[in-house]
């Protein structure tokens, strides 16, 4: 249930604080106080769309809040759970449960099975024909349960043994595609003859083919300065040296570091001239150069950023392949497997089928009987029940509420025919026919009451009273006999605060109460309709008494 709705800044919503109740919520008021701005908000933390019209003026952003007290919810924490949203003129949305970061769509997906919001425009459960099938087998009980709890461990092993076949290539034509295309990168790999260093012993050899001109050049001249003309000069003066060598120690060692620069001189005289010898490359040796190299990038771009990524990547690809060819034989033992879990799945889904098919004719007539007393006596409901031809979590089957509205015409699927009201009576109906079974803890209904009264309105407020013994129920309503019968009478109203005009919201006790129902069912408040509204909360305490 929800204990705590604070909301900021949406419409003329300054800051509010709304501290709720189990059991039924019924919140009244003047027109254009806020009561719908607060339907709004559960709408917006419920993951709705959200304009930043409703923003109020003046300000930038907006938030709301919810505190749930529910501990059967995972995310409890003592038993609640904090929600919030807040969202920015600049287009910032920031959801959080408990605190923790979570995206628009994993605020949807949680509160989903939290609340449900049934208005003018708000049927969000009813109209998805996924939840279908769900209204079904709550309807059905533990006589499906019982058997879709076998099925489903029987389905998630099946798409579980599925993955693993798939993984397995266990489709012999893909296994023979993928088997045909590793051989090819193999042979293509193993014919290149790679080898680790290549790459770049190739690029220095380019790179000099690419300089040779520029190459030859310098080396001449070096080769002239060392040759022809250093050599002969360190040679002299190595001879000079020699004779005062005697004299002292200093010039023996300078003959010594001459003899060693002579050789070392001599040395690279000889590399310069094997070098200018080496650049001279042909034509078709520079070819060769260019077409080796082409090929390497054109590997590497297939199999890997270096020759020695496309060398292990050979290595993996080798043992995929002995896996391939090792895997027929546990292939055809998962097939086996798969093909005996359709077996059973089949034979589980047929008896599914049966019971829901039969069941689906009891729930329509159900809902049919509830809607007889909700003022839609010509709406009929047909809960169709259809085999599907692939396996899913529920079954084999396929489950769409449809609605004639009216006598002679044809139905047509519940979302694309019945109206915002018609609607939240419909599920209202839906939800007294499931009472006892429904998971849903929070029901909202905004203006249910639109286009009804007399008979049809006692019986709405006898649902929502049924209702709210296993549900949280927050109604918004004008309709005096449904705020007779609440457990919580909420007021509504606006003021005007430094120029501004805020909603005020106010939990009603004693007389407060039978004022408000008297107001509501005349539009003042009179000894006739004091008088009127005593007798409907009288006979609120006469049915609580009969139940009791």
């Amino acid at each position: 249930m929800i204990t705590t709705l604070h909301i900021k800044n949406i419409g003329i919503i300054e800051d509010l604080n709304l501290d709720l109740n189990n059991g039924l919520n019924v919140l009244t008021g003047e027109t254009g106080a806020g009561k719908t701005l607060i339907i709004d908000s559960l709408n917006i933390i419920s993951g709705g769309r959200f304009s930043k019209e409703m923003i109020r003026k003046g300000e930038t952003n907006s938030f709301v809040e919810l505190c749930i007290y529910d501990p059967n919810l995972k995310e409890a924490i003592e038993g609640n759970v904090i929600i919030s949203r807040e969202i920015c003129s600049n287009g910032r949305n920031m959801c959080k449960i408990n605190g923790r970061m979570v995206t628009v769509n994993e605020l949807r997906e949680f509160m989903k099975n939290v609340i449900e919001i049934h208005g003018q425009n708000e049927n969000q459960n009813l109209i998805d024909v996924r939840t279908h099938i769900k209204y079904l087998d709550d309807f059905i009980g533990e006589e499906i349960n019982n058997l879709k709890q076998t099925y489903q461990r029987l389905y998630y092993e099946y798409i579980s043994k599925n993955k693993e076949l798939k993984e397995n290539f266990g489709d012999e034509k893909e296994r023979q595609r993928k088997i045909d295309l590793l051989q090819y990168q193999i042979s293509e790999i193993e014919e290149a003859n790679l080898k680790t260093q290549e790459e770049e012993i190739l690029e220095e050899k380019r790179k000099k083919m690419l300089n040779s001109e520029k190459i030859i050049q310098n080396l001449q001249e070096a080769d002239i300065c060392i040759g022809e003309k250093g050599i002969d000069v360190i040679n002299s003066a190595i001879r000079a040296l020699e004779k005062i060598e005697n004299i002292d120690s200093n010039y023996s060692n300078m003959v010594a570091s001459l003899k060693n620069i002579y050789y070392d001189m001599q040395e690279i005289a000889r590399d310069i001239k094997n070098d200018k010898e080496g650049i001279d490359f042909e034509e078709e040796e520079r070819e060769q150069t260019e077409q080796r190299l082409d090929y390497i990038h054109s590997l590497k771009r297939k199999y890997g950023n270096t020759i020695q990524e496309i060398l292990e990547y050979k290595q993996e690809i080798e043992k995929e392949m002995d896996k391939l060819k090792n895997s027929e034989e546990n292939n055809k033992k998962l097939e086996k497997e798969i093909q005996n879990l359709e077996e059973e799945m089949s034979s589980i889904c047929e008896l599914m089928n049966k019971i829901r098919k039969e069941k689906a004719i009891i729930l329509g007539n159900s809902i049919n009987k509830e809607l007889q007393e909700l003022e839609m006596k010509n709406a009929k409901i047909h809960v169709k029940v259809e085999k599907s031809q692939e396996f899913n979590s529920f079954g084999k089957n396929n489950v769409e509420i449809f609605i004639a509205t009216n006598v002679g015409e044809e139905e047509k699927p519940l979302a694309k025919i019945a109206s915002g009201g018609e609607m939240s009576r419909i599920m209202l109906a839906i939800k007294k026919v499931l009472a006892q079974t429904d998971k849903i803890s929070v029901l909202v209904f905004d203006e249910i009451d639109t286009g009804i009264s007399g008979k049809a309105a006692n019986s709405v407020a006898e649902k929502l009273n049924e209702i709210s013994k296993n549900h949280q129920v927050l109604c918004i309503s004008h309709l005096p006999k449904i705020a007779a019968v609440a457990d919580y009478n909420y007021f509504i109203s606006k003021k005007i605060n430094n120029e501004r005009t805020c909603t005020n919201v106010k939990l009603l006790k004693g007389k407060e109460i039978l004022h408000e129902i008297a107001r509501i069912s005349t539009g003042e408040v009179s000894d006739e309709s004091l008088k009127y509204a005593m007798s409907l909360i009288n006979k609120k305490r006469i049915n609580v008494k009969k139940i009791a």
